[in-house]
C-alpha cells in the first residue's frame, strides 16, 4: 500500500541521499557554522511545503472525492502531530523549542503521512505523525551524530526514516473500508518487502551511478573550491 509516493519517492531519496553522504564523505570545512541564516524563510518554505503537500496526497485520489477529503484531513493531522512531538522533544531536552525543529517535525509528518493518507482514518494518521516527529528527530540528531555521516539536509534522517515509518505503520492502521484489505501482521510483512525490495534496488543504482561520475568527471570540487564557498 503506497497511495501517494512513500515508498517511490520518499524512501527512495532518503536511501539515495545516505548513500551519496556515505560515497562522497564529509565536508572538509569542519569549523564552519551551517546554521540557517534567515528563520524567516525556513518558515515559507516549510509552510508551501506544507500547502503543496495537500495536493500532492488528495490528488493521488484523482478526483474530488471522499477519499481525496480524507487524504487531506489525516495529512493535516499527521503534518501538525509530527511538528508538535518533535518540538516536545527539544524542549525537554534542550530547555526550549525551536523553529528548525518545528519545521523539521512537519516535514516529517508530511513525508510519513504520505503512503498513507488515502488508507488511513485521523486517529491513525495521529499516531503515525507522533511516531514520524518521534523518529525522525532520533535519527537527524542522535544517530547522525553517532555515526558521522554528513546529510547536510538530514535527506535520510526524515524523508528515508519517515518514509520507512510510513510505510510500515500504513499495513497497521489502513481501514479495509479504504485500502481493501486487512490490516495486521500480513500486511506489516508486506509493507516490509516492499520497503527492503526499495532500499535494496535504490542503494545498488545509487552507488553505481556515483562510482561511475567519480571515475569520469568527479565527484568532489577541490578542497580550496569547498573552503571558498
Amino acid at each position: 500500500l503506497d497511495f501517494a509516493g512513500g515508498t517511490v519517492v520518499h524512501i527512495n531519496c532518503g536511501i539515495a541521499g545516505l548513500v551519496a553522504a556515505l560515497v562522497v564523505g564529509k565536508r572538509s570545512v569542519g569549523s564552519y557554522n551551517y546554521a540557517p541564516h534567515n528563520l524567516i524563510y525556513t518558515i515559507v518554505g516549510a509552510s508551501l511545503l506544507w500547502v503543496g503537500w495537500f495536493g500532492f496526497n488528495a490528488g493521488s485520489a484523482y478526483g474530488a472525492n471522499e477519499q481525496a477529503g480524507n487524504a487531506m484531513l489525516v495529512t493535516q493531522i499527521a503534518t501538525a502531530s509530527a511538528a508538535l512531538s518533535w518540538m516536545f522533544i527539544e524542549w525537554v531536552i534542550k530547555g526550549k523549542p525551536s523553529v528548525i525543529g518545528i519545521t523539521g517535525g512537519a516535514v516529517a509528518g508530511l513525508v510519513a503521512i504520505t503512503p498513507a493518507s488515502g488508507y488511513v482514518y485521523p486517529m491513525g494518521a495521529l499516531i503515525i505523525g507522533l511516531v514520524a516527529g518521534t523518529g525522525c528527530w532520533f535519527f537527524s540528531s542522535v544517530v547522525k551524530k553517532a555515526l558521522g555521516y554528513d546529510d547536510s539536509f538530514d535527506v535520510f534522517g526524515i524523508h528515508g526514516v519517515g518514509g520507512i515509518i510510513g510505510a510500515l505503520l500504513t499495513g497497521l492502521f489502513c481501514v479495509p473500508a479504504l485500502a481493501d484489505v486487512e490490516p495486521g501482521m500480513k500486511q506489516l510483512g508486506i509493507q516490509f518487502y516492499g520497503i527492503l525490495l526499495t532500499i535494496g534496488w535504490c542503494g545498488f543504482a545509487t552507488f553505481v551511478i556515483l562510482k561511475v561520475i567519480d571515475m569520469t568527471l568527479g565527484l568532489r570540487v577541490s578542497s580550496k573550491v569547498e573552503k571558498e564557498g
